[in-house]
C-alpha cells in the first residue's frame, strides 16, 4: 500500500471515529482492509469512475457490501467489469439490481444444492431414481463412434444459470450486455487458446455463466465455437478493461481473492490443483495493480476465515466488504455527488419495475433425439397468464432431472408484440449412449470383508417414444448379468412396458446358534413382462407376468436339507406379480424428511408358493437431529418359500448384532427406530451430511430353515457414523444384543 499523504490523516482519524460511534466494525490495525487512495487534486469537472470487482468464489459477496457503501456516499459508476463472482455481481448491479436485493436473492438459495445439477430427489422420475440408486451419480461416461466420452465438469451448471436468470430478472425479457443502462464488461478465458475473452455485448446471463465456471468443477460454457471458463485465469482484476470500455479516470478495484496456500497446507492432489489455480490468478492480479495509479482507489476487504466455498456466509462476507469500503470513504467522499443528482441517475440505472410479463406462447426448441413433449410434460406454466419464475425454475430442474440434457435453460422475447417462452434444452453431447459404474465394500466382524463391482450400460432414445436398453452385469461376492428393455406406449412416457431378464449367483449362509456351518449357492434365473404406469413423481406401478429357476447347491459345510424338502433347493415357477413402488424420501441416502414405500405379491399359478414383501420407510428432521423408522416383512402366504426367494434377517440396521444373512426363514418380521444427529457437513457439491445415528431393532422368523433357538423375537441396538461421499454412503458402526449373546461391527462404503 502506498503511504497515505499527510494532508488526509485527519480524514483517516474522523473517518475511524465516525465508525465508532455509528457502531460499525472497524478492523484491529494490523487487520485492516487494504485501501488505496487518491493523493492528486480532483479535477473540477467529474472524472469518469470504473468499478472493478475481482473473483474470488464465495469471497466475491464482499461486492455487495461495496456496493451499499457506494451507494450510501452516493458516488456514481460510469462502467463497471467484474470476473467470475464479481460477474455475478457486476452484472446484476448493471442490470439494475439493488444490493438489498442481491442480498435477499442469495439468502433464499439453498448453496449446497446449488453445485447439484439435478432437482430435488423426490422430484425426479423413477427410471433415474433407480440409476442413482444403484451407480455412482459422477460416474457417467459417453460412449459412442469417437469411443468413450465424458462429462466436461462436475457439474452442468443448471441451478447456477437459473439462478443468474432469475437474479436479473431475465423472466422480464433477453438482457444483452448492450442495452443495460450501465456500461458492463465481463471477463472469461478461452480454455482451448487461453485467451481472454471479454463481453461487452450479446446476451447478459450466458457471459455472466461462462464467467463464473471454475475449471473442473462446472462445465465450460460452449459459445460460437468457444469453451470459456472462469475469466480469474488470465484477468481476476480487470483494471485495464475499464480504462478501455469508458476511459475511467479513477478506477476503484475490489481484491476478494483468496491468499496462496502455506506449504505445510499442500501435500494432495487437490490442493497442489488448487495452488496452481491460485498462483495464476494472484500473477495476474499483481499486474493489474501495477497499473493503478495515485487517483484510482484499491479496496481489499478482510476476508480471513471465508473461504472460496463458504456460500453459507455471505453475510459476513457483504459486512467486510462495506466496513472496508467505509475506511475508503475519505477518498471516495471528493466523488460524490450531490441529492438530486443522485436520485435522476438513480432513476435511470434502475427506472419502474413493472410486473410479471403475460406468457402468450411456449415454444420448445432445439431438441434432436428428444420429442417436446417430453419436456412439455413438466411444464405447468399456462399460456396467457404472468410468467411464474419460481414454478418455471422448479419445472426447469425436473426437465433437467430426466438425465438426457446437458441443461434446460429459457428466455422470453417480444415478436410482434407477443411474449415468447422458449424452452432451450441442450442434449447431452456425450449421449445418447452411456456407461455407469459402482462399487460396494463391505467389512464385517463375523464374516470378513466382501466387494461388487457393478457396470451399466445403457442406450437412450431408441425410437421416438424414448425406447431405452440397459446391459447390466455384478462381479465379486455376487455375479449376475440383467437385459432390460423399457418402452413408453405414449409421447409424455406415463403408461410404459418393461421386459427384464436376468441370471445371478450369490452365497447364502446358513447358521445355528451363531456358527456358520455351512454355505450354499444360490442361484436364481427369471424372465419379467410387465405394464407399468408412472405415477408422476410419487413412483410407479406395475403388473406382469413373472417366470423363475432357482435352485441351491451346498458349496462348504454340512448339508441342511434333505429329499423331504427338495422344493426348498430347486424350484420353478410361472405366475402374475405385482409391484408398487413409491418414494417421497428427500435424499438419496441420508434422507431428512419423507417417506417410501416398496410392494411386491407374487403367486406361482401352479400353486406352489406366494410371496408377499413390504418396505416401509419414513424420516423426519427436527433441528440438528433426525428421526427415522422402517418396518419390513417377507412371508409365503401361500406353500414355502424356496430358499432363494427366502427372507433373511441380519446385517447392518437389519438386527445389527447379527451377521449378514444370519436368519433365513420362509417369513420375517422387522422394524427399528434411530435417531441421528447431525455433526458435520460435506463439502461444496455433495449434499449429504455426516451423522452419529443409534437404532433400536426388533425383528422375528416364522419357520426358519436351520435349527435356530427363540427366533421368534431377537433384537439388537446399533451405534453407527455415517455420511455421504462420491461413491455413496459409508458407515461405520457396531451392533449388539440386549443379552450380549452376539456382536458384529461394519465397515461400509459404496452403493447398497
Amino acid at each position: 500500500m502506498r503511504r497515505l499523504s499527510p494532508r488526509f490523516l485527519p480524514l483517516c482519524v474522523l473517518g475511524a471515529l465516525g465508525a465508532l460511534v455509528l457502531g460499525l466494525p472497524r478492523p484491529a490495525a494490523a487487520q485492516a482492509p487494504a485501501v488505496q487512495a487518491a493523493t492528486a487534486p480532483v479535477a473540477a469537472e467529474r472524472p469518469k469512475i470504473g468499478l472493478v470487482l475481482g473473483g474470488g468464489g464465495a469471497r466475491g459477496a464482499a461486492h455487495i457490501g461495496v456496493l451499499e457503501e457506494l451507494e450510501r456516499l452516493q458516488v456514481p459508476v460510469d462502467c463497471v467489469a467484474g470476473t467470475s463472482f464479481g460477474a455475478l455481481v457486476a452484472g446484476a448491479w448493471a442490470a439494475g439490481i439493488t444490493p438489498a436485493e442481491m442480498r435477499r436473492a442469495m439468502a433464499a438459495q439453498d448453496w449446497g444444492a446449488m453445485f447439484q445439477d439435478n432437482p430435488d430427489y423426490t422430484a425426479l422420475n423413477p427410471r433415474q431414481r433407480r440409476l442413482l440408486q444403484r451407480y455412482w451419480p459422477g460416474s457417467e461416461a459417453g460412449v459412442g463412434d469417437g469411443g468413450v466420452t465424458y462429462p466436461p465438469g462436475a457439474v452442468s451448471g443448471q441451478r447456477i444459470k437459473l439462478f443468474i436468470n432469475q437474479l436479473v430478472r431475465a423472466d422480464r425479457g433477453e438482457r444483452p450486455i448492450e442495452s443495460l443502462p450501465m456500461k458492463l464488461s465481463i471477463v472469461a478465458t478461452d480454455l482451448a487458446s487461453g485467451e481472454r475473452v471479454v463481453f461487452r455485448q450479446g446476451s447478459l446471463t450466458q457471459a455472466m455463466r461462462a464467467s463464473m465456471a471454475v475449471p473442473g468443477l462446472v462445465a465450460p460454457l460452449a459459445l460460437d465455437g468457444r469453451l470459456l471458463v472462469d475469466g480469474g485465469l488470465v484477468d481476476n482484476l480487470p483494471v485495464r478493461e475499464v480504462r478501455e470500455r469508458c476511459g475511467a479516470d479513477v478506477v476503484i478495484a475490489v481484491n476478494v481473492g483468496s491468499p496462496l496456500l502455506p506449504a505445510s497446507e499442500i501435500g494432495s492432489l487437490l490442493s497442489v490443483s488448487a495452488q496452481m489455480v491460485l498462483l495464476l490468478t494472484e500473477q495476474n492480479v499483481t499486474h493489474s495493480l501495477q497499473t493503478l495509479g495515485a487517483r484510482d482507489i484499491y479496496i481489499r476487504p478482510v476476508l480471513d476465515g471465508i473461504g472460496a466455498g463458504d456460500f453459507a456466509r455471505f453475510e459476513a462476507a457483504a459486512a467486510r466488504g462495506r466496513a472496508a469500503a467505509a475506511w475508503a470513504a475519505y477518498a471516495l467522499a471528493p466523488h460524490t455527488l450531490d441529492a438530486e443528482a443522485w436520485r435522476a441517475r438513480q432513476f435511470a440505472l434502475r427506472g419502474e419495475r413493472e410486473g410479471a410479463p403475460r406468457v402468450d406462447e411456449i415454444r420448445i426448441e432445439g431438441l434432436a433425439r428428444v420429442q417436446p413433449e417430453v419436456v412439455e410434460r413438466h411444464l405447468t406454466q399456462p399460456v396467457g397468464a404472468p410468467l411464474d419464475t419460481a414454478a418455471l425454475n422448479r419445472d426447469l430442474l425436473r426437465a433437467y432431472g430426466d438425465g438426457w440434457y446437458e441443461g434446460v435453460d429459457y428466455s422470453l422475447v417480444t415478436q410482434h408484440e407477443r411474449r415468447i417462452l422458449r424452452i432451450a434444452p441442450a442434449e447431452k453431447s456425450w449421449g445418447p449412449d452411456y456407461l455407469r459404474f459402482a462399487l460396494n465394500f463391505d467389512s464385517t466382524l463375523n464374516q470378513g470383508s466382501s466387494y461388487i463391482l457393478r457396470a451399466v450400460y445403457q442406450r437412450t432414445w431408441l425410437n421416438r417414444l424414448g425406447g431405452e436398453a440397459l446391459v447390466s452385469a455384478e462381479v465379486g461376492s455376487r455375479q449376475a448379468l440383467d437385459l432390460q428393455w423399457y418402452q413408453p406406449l405414449e409421447a409424455r412416457q406415463r403408461w410404459f412396458a418393461q421386459l427384464d431378464l436376468g441370471v445371478s449367483s450369490a452365497p447364502r449362509d446358513l447358521y445355528v446358534d451363531n456358527q456358520n456351518i455351512a454355505r450354499y449357492d444360490v442361484r436364481r434365473a427369471g424372465a419379467e413382462l410387465s405394464l407399468g404406469l408412472n405415477l408422476a413423481r410419487l413412483g410407479e406401478l406395475r403388473l406382469g407376468y413373472l417366470a423363475t429357476e432357482g435352485r441351491a447347491s451346498l458349496d462348504i459345510g454340512l448339508p441342511q436339507f434333505d429329499d423331504a424338502v427338495s422344493e426348498v433347493l430347486r424350484a420353478s415357477g410361472r405366475g402374475a406379480v405385482v409391484r408398487f413402488d413409491l418414494d417421497q424420501l428427500n435424499r438419496l441416502y441420508f434422507p431428512t424428511d419423507g417417506w417410501a414405500a416398496n410392494l411386491s405379491w407374487y403367486r406361482d399359478q401352479g400353486g406352489l408358493y406366494a410371496k408377499l414383501a413390504a418396505d416401509l420407510r419414513a424420516a423426519r428432521s427436527i433441528g440438528a437431529w433426525v428421526l427415522g423408522a422402517r418396518l419390513a416383512y417377507t412371508g409365503s402366504p401361500q406353500g414355502v418359500l424356496p430358499l432363494f426367494e427366502a427372507g433373511t434377517l441380519g446385517g447392518f440396521l437389519n438386527l445389527s448384532a447379527y451377521a449378514n444373512g444370519q436368519f433365513v426363514a420362509d417369513t420375517v418380521r422387522y422394524g427399528h427406530l434411530r435417531a441421528e444427529r447431525i455433526i458435520g457437513r460435506l463439502p461444496l457439491g455433495l449434499r449429504g451430511d455426516m451423522r452419529l445415528g443409534l437404532a433400536l431393532e426388533l425383528g422375528g422368523a416364522s419357520d426358519p430353515y436351520t435349527v435356530a433357538e427363540h427366533t421368534a423375537r431377537l433384537n439388537s441396538t446399533a451405534l453407527y457414523l455415517g455420511g455421504e461421499t462420491p461413491f455413496g454412503p459409508v458407515y461405520l458402526g457396531l451392533g449388539h444384543t440386549g443379552s450380549g449373546d452376539s456382536t458384529n461391527a461394519y465397515l461400509f462404503l459404496g452403493t447398497p
